[in-house]
């Protein structure tokens, strides 16, 4: 077992987690907790292998990842919350969702889609375990990085992501593409009960349109936010944007936040 995962932890009021994607970490999370940190006690855990948890031995099954948030979210003695995932964080969320979906008030999937193997992704899983394996994890992680953004490497938030990226081990980096390949949740989105909201950039390169819209088709009652001019890291790339929308959705009074009870 790894063990609990870092998390940086900020605020107080209402427990709201931020689970990051692939070579990410808790760093890319500054300008949310900068919004939220006022209204919400925000809870960023460093996914095991990445990030202030590269120590960590990473699972090699999205729910073994599940799993792990879990246990950290136990031991801080955190018991329901409102939960956001971001890329292969948005995996990690919605298996948290099917496993306890009566801890999760209200649930955010940003980036992400039910299926590990992405039809659309800019390149196969393939592709990126052999370019870890031959150009190096830190080269591998910039490169990827640059298709986050629709400015590339240009962009301003490119810069921590690479430096994030560069904290993940070579262990987490492989073990994770395994756990995509292994992964399909699809099966549980029509019995998600929690308010969803689903949220894309219409310039992602990472998940096409097939796979919030799967999401968003598939989960009863589920909203949709399509931010145009935007890529995969909309959080850093147009952030009053996105936290407009995560801030409408997390206080809208018509979209309660869910309590134990039949689904709907």
């Amino acid at each position: 077992m790894a063990g609990p995962l870092i998390c940086r932890d900020e605020g107080e009021g209402p427990e709201l987690v931020l689970v990051h994607g692939y070579l990410g970490g808790a760093g890319m999370w500054d300008g949310q907790f900068a919004a939220f940190a006022g209204r919400f006690r925000c809870i960023a855990p460093n996914l095991a292998g990445f990030g202030a948890s590269s120590h960590l031995e990473a699972p090699e099954s999205i729910d073994g990842h599940a799993r792990l948030v879990f246990e950290t979210l136990d031991a801080l003695g955190v018991e329901r919350f409102r939960l956001l995932g971001h890329s292969m964080g948005g995996m990690v969320v919605q298996q948290m969702a099917a496993m306890a979906p009566e801890r999760i008030e209200k649930l955010v999937l940003y980036g992400t889609g039910p299926v590990g193997v992405l039809p659309n992704r800019f390149e196969t899983i393939e592709t990126s375990r052999r370019r870890i394996r031959s150009d190096g994890l830190e080269a591998t992680a910039a490169r990827i990085a640059a298709t986050w953004f629709m400015k590339g490497a240009d962009a301003e938030g490119y810069a921590i992501c690479v430096a994030e990226g560069a904290r993940a081990s070579l262990q987490a980096a492989l073990a994770s593409l395994t756990a995509w390949e292994h992964w399909d949740g699809t099966a549980a989105l029509p019995h998600f009960p929690m308010p969803t909201l689903v949220v894309w950039g219409d310039g992602d390169r990472s998940y096409g349109w097939s796979q919030p819209e799967t999401l968003w088709k598939n989960i009863p009652g589920c909203r949709l936010a399509v931010v145009p001019g935007a890529a995969h890291n909309v959080h850093m790339e147009k952030p009053e944007i996105f936290n407009m929308i995560v801030a409408d959705f997390l206080s809208d009074d018509s979209c309660p936040a869910w309590t134990p009870g039949p689904f709907r």
